[in-house]
């Protein structure tokens, strides 16, 4: 090729390009573009194909084409060797139920344990009342004693076949009570009205006497049950079942029953009479006992629909009392298995009634009330406890020796 005379300049150069509208046609010419477009798709093409077998890879699944249930182990091993098979997890949404007449109620979080204060577990009382005007204004001193907190405890009530004024009485003093400005109120209290036609009078005579043991025991341990199911709920930890006849009791009684941790606690009952200018300091509750070989015998040799009333001559059972096992100078935490108590202090834990454990109004391993719930409850498992140290101080009820025995005022 031959250079110009002048040599290589920009002139030269410039020459031999093509004009500038040459240029410009060429590239807007359709064939231009058209070509310039596919090359574009095809290279968008093959970006979106080598990015999808990737992702592809990711969920192949290696290994023979069979069901899994079809393979063998080796198959097995084979199938999982490379990436394991994704998992969706379907979790429902909640549902929300709006309509005001269902409810919920959760029991598991309510326990019954030794601190019962320190856990706010809510107490229940419970008395069943009779004729009972009397001690009425005694009774509720002594609960306003009570260091458990009030706010935490919950009141309830069954008046029934009275003949004096109990309703009334009672009324006032619960509201003499909740009023009170030198200390916190109860949370509530319930009174409940059912009579059961009792035919029993009230007399120490008529309510002690042997003969009206079996009808009105089992008339009391229908007071206890309507008492009960109309009024334990489901935040209730405790029941405390406490008599209205009650003269002296330690301001500590609830805590000191619940360190324990018993299914049902009991403790001892005594009474004061004066003598000669002397306390005898009286053993009152037979109720509560250990259970005798003799016990046992008469039992089986009795019909089944027999009440077996303690503390009476006319049944020498030979059982083991538990007012004659301790004293109030001892030891007030000892404990003792009992198979019968009586009822004028019990604490059992809520889950106990709510399992079923309640006071038969009939001949239950001929017994009955109380005795019969203590049955019933080691029947079932639970553990029943006594005291013998630890003495609630009843009224004096002028028994005499061979009619000895505890029942509410009712």
């Amino acid at each position: 090729m031959l250079l110009p005379k002048g040599g290589v300049n920009w002139k030269s150069t410039k020459a031999r390009f093509p004009p500038y509208r040459a240029v410009i046609h060429y590239f807007t010419r359709f064939r231009t573009l058209a070509f310039t477009a596919l090359a574009v798709v095809v290279l968008i093409l093959w970006g979106g194909i080598s990015t999808s077998s990737r992702e592809m890879q990711r969920f192949y699944c290696w290994g023979p084409a069979k069901a899994p249930m079809e393979m063998s182990t080796n198959e097995q091993a084979q199938w999982h060797a490379h990436l394991q098979t994704p998992v969706l997890f379907n979790h429902h949404a909640p549902i929300e139920v709006e309509s005001p007449a269902i409810q919920s109620v959760d029991l598991n979080g309510i326990m019954s344990t030794p601190r019962a204060a320190l856990n706010q577990e809510r107490v229940l009382i419970l008395t069943p009342l009779r004729d009972a005007a009397p001690f009425l204004n005694k009774y509720f001193d002594l609960l306003s004693e009570l260091t458990y907190p009030h706010e935490l405890i919950d009141l309830a009530f069954l008046v029934g076949d009275s003949t004096d004024d109990t309703l009334a009485v009672l009324s006032s003093e619960l509201d003499r009570v909740q009023k009170r400005s030198d200390g916190t109120p109860f949370h509530s209290a319930l009174i409940v009205e059912k009579d059961f036609g009792q035919i029993v009078g009230q007399s120490v005579e008529e309510r002690h006497g042997f003969k009206a043991q079996g009808p009105r025991r089992k008339s009391i341990a229908r007071a206890r049950n309507y008492l009960l199911y109309t009024a334990l709920k489901p935040e209730h930890s405790w029941v405390y079942w406490r008599d209205v006849d009650i003269q002296d009791s330690p301001g500590k009684i609830l805590e000191d029953f619940m360190a324990h941790n018993k299914d049902i606690l009991v403790p001892n009952i005594w009474f004061h009479r004066y003598e000669g200018g002397r306390d005898i300091e009286g053993k009152f509750d037979y109720n509560s006992w250990i259970e005798s070989d003799t016990g046992r015998k008469l039992a089986d040799s009795l019909p089944k629909d027999v009440i077996l009333a303690e503390g009476y001559k006319e049944y020498d059972t030979k059982r083991k009392y538990l007012v004659t096992l301790g004293d109030w100078r001892n030891n007030k935490d000892e404990e003792v298995e009992l198979d019968g108590i009586g009822g004028v202090n019990i604490l059992v834990k809520a889950d106990v009634h709510r399992s079923g454990i309640n006071f038969p109004c009939y001949a239950f391993e001929n017994q009955a009330e109380t005795e019969g719930f203590a049955k019933m409850a080691k029947r079932a498992g639970y553990q029943v406890v006594g005291l013998p140290n630890y003495v609630v101080w009843h009224i004096d009820t002028e028994e005499k020796r061979g009619n000895l025995g505890s029942r509410p005022a009712y």
